[in-house]
């Protein structure tokens, strides 16, 4: 069985940990590898590793920084469908899918190469007499990245490519569940000539993320995962003084105005519900219709009846398996919970069979109307492929539902009125807005900008926030002259030495 290798100063090592977690393929519950539960003193090892290359990292050219992952990025490219298939084992995800995992982190690590520009401080000369002053954006040492089960290729490169261009040194926590396509993803960043120390990883769970969270050495802690695990490593990091951003949970809406174009609402609210197992923050997993939109129900339920799960390499399947037993159950019953409140089940997913694979996680598309905010399957992140509809009358009402929802990761609307979409996109209190795209995750030059109970933190991830967040400000004010004035005296007063 195979065993997963933690990465510390540039090796794979395998570690001294009793206790490990079996790795199983969600569509057949095989067991494909073995990952340990590092031990303190491997965790320590990480650290100390990254804190040590830290101190010439810091010091090599920006620009040749930037060259790694110029070469890192062509890697990923050239090794794109391996990636996506070992991602398809480690989650299940229908290789296509998988495909649009690895790609959406090619797209970061572009834009790490790119990471001079965003680099580049200010001056301003004579701010006084002879006076100029100017800043230097710095790095911030050694930088923690936790990271979730459902994009363990984009979540991973959406952090250390960033974070290591910037000039930090970084520590790798994967989710336990899917930990082999991290493995290969640093097996490429070596080969892209990365130094020894700049990156590694540990294995774990809350043990090894509490460690790393209060860890001395450590500046500042990236997290993509639930709001319940994100508070918690938000406040305790916070407390420990380190600076922390956490992605966090999410209930998109989606609201469908009457003059929406029926054909192209429909099928971006199938795949945006039911896609990737709906096991993705930005899953759309409420449907609001405005007004007579209702009607389109019937027709919905028809379109997504014809989705269908099945494993990776089922060209015909629309996605995979939830994750785990665990998770399978938790959808499960919260599909039960929905209609016992007295949402009306208009296709129930609950008994759905994929031919040959018996044992998988398997929920089919499950469809609910006349649901209220006060049932289960509104208040809770289901991360099924369930979704759930209601109805009102205005698209005000529709904001002010949304609003009130302490979640704020996505939302979108579909309209053929630029005047409701300006008013939506204004007053909708929603980081992520889609004006007919049902899921608005933005290209890495802007910046993934959840709101309120879906982030933590002041500063989001990629783009030039990550920049920011990875990085320190250094401002200098210097004073050169070719002769100090004959007689002059010293100067206490702050003003005078300003003139």
């Amino acid at each position: 069985m195979k065993r997963v290798p933690l990465f510390i100063n540039g090796e794979f090592v395998q570690s001294n940990a009793e206790q490990t977690q079996p790795v199983f393929n969600p569509a057949n519950q095989q067991i494909i590898a073995q990952v340990p539960m590092a031990t303190a003193t491997e965790v320590d090892l990480a650290v100390a590793s990254a804190k040590a290359a830290f101190e010439t990292w810091r010091l090599v050219p920006i620009a040749e920084r930037a060259r790694v992952m110029m070469r890192y990025q062509a890697l990923l490219k050239e090794h794109h469908d391996e990636l996506a298939e070992i991602l398809s084992q480690d989650t299940g995800k229908t290789f296509e899918d998988a495909k649009g995992d690895v790609w959406r982190g090619i797209e970061v690590v572009e834009q790490a190469a790119n990471v001079p520009s965003n680099m580049m401080g200010e001056t301003l000369s004579n701010v006084a007499g002879g006076i100029d002053t100017y800043s230097y954006i710095q790095p911030l040492g050694v930088v923690a990245g936790i990271t979730p089960f459902n994009f363990p290729a984009m979540i991973p490169l959406w952090m250390y490519p960033l974070a290591i261009a910037c000039g930090n040194t970084f520590v790798l926590k994967p989710s336990e569940q899917v930990p082999l396509t991290p493995v290969r993803l640093i097996e490429l960043f070596i080969e892209a000539g990365a130094p020894k120390g700049v990156l590694n990883m540990v294995h774990g769970g809350a043990e090894q993320v509490n460690q790393l969270l209060v860890h001395p050495d450590i500046q500042a802690v990236s997290f993509v995962g639930s709001s319940r695990v994100g508070d918690h490593i938000y406040k305790t990091a916070s407390a420990a003084g380190k600076r922390a951003q956490c992605m966090m949970g999410a209930k998109n809406h989606m609201v469908i105005m009457p003059d929406a174009d029926k054909n192209s609402t429909l099928n971006a609210l199938v795949g945006a519900s039911v896609g990737a197992a709906g096991q993705r923050c930005m899953a759309i997993s409420v449907a609001v219709f405005v007004g007579d939109a209702y009607d389109w129900l019937d027709e919905l339920k028809e379109r997504m009846s014809a989705a269908r799960p099945g494993v990776w390499d089922d060209a015909g399947a629309s996605y995979g398996p939830i994750i785990s037993r665990t998770a399978h159950q938790r959808v499960i019953d919260l599909i039960g919970q929905g209609i016992e409140q007295g949402a009306r089940c208009l296709l129930d997913g609950r008994d759905v069979n994929v031919t040959g694979y018996p044992d998988g996680n398997w929920v089919g598309p499950t469809l609910f109307a006349d649901v209220t905010t006060d049932m289960a399957i509104y208040q809770e992140e289901i991360f099924g492929p369930v979704l759930c509809c209601l109805q009102v009358a205005t698209l005000d009402e529709a904001i002010a539902l949304i609003n009130r929802c302490e979640l704020g990761n996505g939302t979108s609307l579909f309209t053929q009125s630029g005047g409701a979409a300006r008013h939506y996109q204004t007053e909708v209190k929603v980081g992520q807005v889609g004006i007919n795209i049902p899921i608005p995750v933005p290209l890495p030059f802007f910046s993934f900008t959840g709101w309120r109970g879906s982030f933590r933190g002041d500063l989001h991830a990629y783009g030039k926030q990550a920049v920011r967040f990875y990085t320190e400000t250094k401002t200098i004010t210097a004073k050169w002259t070719h002769q100090e004035p004959a007689g002059s005296g010293a100067q206490p007063n702050m003003s005078i030495n300003l003139r």
